[in-house]
């Protein structure tokens, strides 16, 4: 029955590309695009994964290949991932009108609502993994966001020092000014702003393996006075501030959330400050995070659809004084990183397991080529209280002056 079931939908799915599948009874049957794709040989080896897929097509595809039910030819997993992703997205809302995947929209706040102690068990799953897997693939700053490739054959580093760059001309910042660095992560961001740009920096995070780190890489760089780093959720955070930056943490937000995050940037702002929020973000409407993420990567988490960012910001008194959207800087990002674990991988492998890192490797691979393939972009919204709190053009992003 579900061996039928999973025939039928892969006849409807496959429109480019060529997937051969050996299912768990040995029949082995091929579904052929009209376009030209990846040709990919997949074996399912446990007689419950096709019920599985059925049931949840992004989990049960991604437990078995973990688990190692879902095996592909050749162990291609970007071919194989590039066939599922661009199929799936040039369906479009199609492949979200499954009885199972309106359930999910329609439960997605739930799983998004995230007061503080949720807040701090989703913040503690991902982020309190061991040092050193971080190490393998993260650049030597540990940023773990997007970074800027403003030119051809730049280095992860190089890339992540420009986008460090970037947010601070787009923060306009002068010497003593007071900034919040909301998601401070292990305190890159936080204490470039110290160090290079003579801030006073305040930044917070949930994580208490970041927030270790950052206190000591501050002592270690000298700047403990100057930039400091708290274990507190940015909710409860007190004072006024010149500047708020928040890159790769507003994901962790959810969407119940929204306007108490905006009016929270609003309150602590000074009258003429600016902020700046980078986020993963949705080039199409409004949708739900793979459950597959949600429950072995980031729990609570999800991409927003601009219309879901700017309706909060509108209720919130901020003014938009700035958008920039990133293509496939992301793509390029999770490429580096993907391809620095692979050459660390027996090292991964020490430190928890081989389902791990095969976990892992899948949830590398996957981001990136959504970036890719499926819509998925970066934004930059720059925001004040104050119209005249920022220059009236860009120029002064790139004329040397920051």
């Amino acid at each position: 029955m579900w061996s039928a079931a999973l025939h039928r939908f892969l006849e409807t799915l496959i429109k480019t590309g060529q997937l051969t599948l050996t299912y768990p009874d040995g029949t082995t049957r091929k579904y052929q695009g009209s376009a030209a794709g990846p040709h990919i040989a997949v074996t399912l080896k446990n007689p419950a994964l096709p019920r599985r897929i059925m049931l949840s097509p992004e989990m049960g595809v991604g437990e078995g290949y973990v688990e190692g039910d879902l095996t592909i030819e050749n162990d291609d997993l970007e071919g194989f991932l590039r066939l599922a992703i661009s199929n799936i997205a040039s369906q479009g809302h199609a492949w979200y009108h499954q009885p199972l995947a309106v359930l999910r929209y329609l439960g997605r706040r739930a799983a998004q609502f995230n007061p503080a102690g949720r807040s701090r068990a989703n913040v503690a799953h991902h982020y309190d993994l061991s040092g050193a897997l971080y190490d393998l693939f993260l650049d030597a700053d540990r940023q773990y966001s997007c970074a800027y490739f403003k030119r051809e054959g730049m280095t992860l580093g190089e890339a992540q020092e420009a986008k460090k760059a970037h947010i601070a001309g787009k923060l306009l910042l002068r010497p003593g000014m007071r900034v919040l660095d909301i998601g401070c992560g292990w305190g890159g961001m936080g204490l470039t702003l110290a160090r290079d740009h003579g801030a006073n920096v305040l930044g917070v995070t949930l994580s208490e393996e970041q927030h270790k780190i950052a206190n000591q890489r501050a002592r270690d760089a000298g700047l403990q006075d100057v930039a400091k780093f708290e274990l507190i959720d940015y909710r409860d955070v007190q004072g006024k501030f010149d500047r708020i930056v928040s890159v790769g943490m507003f994901e962790h937000v959810g969407t119940p959330q929204y306007r108490t995050y905006f009016n929270k940037i609003n309150e602590l702002l000074t009258d003429d400050g600016v902020a700046l929020v980078h986020t993963i973000g949705r080039a199409k409407p409004p949708g739900v995070t793979s459950p597959w993420i949600l429950k072995y990567i980031f729990p609570g988490g999800y991409v927003p659809s601009m219309s879901e960012m700017t309706a909060a910001v509108e209720q919130s008194g901020l003014i938009t004084t700035d958008l920039e959207v990133w293509r496939l800087h992301y793509a390029e990002t999770l490429r580096h990183w993907y391809d620095r674990f692979m050459d660390r991988i027996d090292e991964a492998r020490q430190l928890y397991d081989d389902q791990f890192c095969r976990m892992w490797r899948f949830y590398l691979k996957a981001c990136e080529l959504t970036f890719r393939l499926d819509r998925q972009v970066v934004f930059q919204v720059q925001l004040a209280r104050q119209q005249e709190a920022v220059p009236l053009t860009r120029d002064y992003l790139y004329r040397g002056n920051r």
